[in-house]
């Protein structure tokens, strides 16, 4: 089952675990010095924030697949809803290890689809470098804007 990703930049993470956690009246699975992310089942969301250097507000939307299989349907969902797909394939980035694409939609938000398969000790991409967005390109680890066919061969 899928589940919605929703990713806010914050200014202070503390007092944002705070008020999320009070929201959700449950604690974060993740916390580290810069970022949390609460993986609820209701709603069926994977919420995160992070103090990444960014203006506070909405950095990205996104679609977790639990597949391999549910990552090649979402993909093909993504070609159809038209504009530019940016495989970004495995990274990782937000302490995981993941498959991932980006859309930006009409409105320039930028959207995140991805299968987690691991953890990280690191939130970027471990290259040092600050990868570009689709839509924002202060937004958080995602690949310079470049447009490749869909990668069916995921794991």
């Amino acid at each position: 089952m899928k589940r919605f990703h929703v990713h806010v930049a914050v200014d202070d993470l503390k007092k944002s675990i705070g008020f999320y956690s009070a929201l959700f009246a449950a604690g974060p699975n993740v916390t580290k010095p810069d970022y949390a992310k609460w993986m609820l089942d209701d709603p069926r969301v994977n919420f995160a924030i992070s103090t990444r250097g960014r203006q506070p507000g909405l950095d990205h939307l996104g679609i977790q697949a639990e597949s391999g299989d549910e990552l090649k349907e979402i993909y093909a969902r993504l070609h159809e809803a038209g504009g530019d797909v940016v495989e970004q394939g495995q990274t990782s980035c937000c302490y995981a290890k993941s498959e991932k694409s980006w859309i930006a939609d009409p409105a320039g938000i930028s959207w995140e689809t991805f299968h987690t398969t691991g953890e990280s000790t690191d939130y970027g991409d471990g290259s040092g470098e600050r990868v570009a967005r689709v839509a924002h390109e202060e937004s958080c680890c995602a690949p310079a804007s470049k447009v490749t066919e869909p990668a069916f061969g995921c794991s």
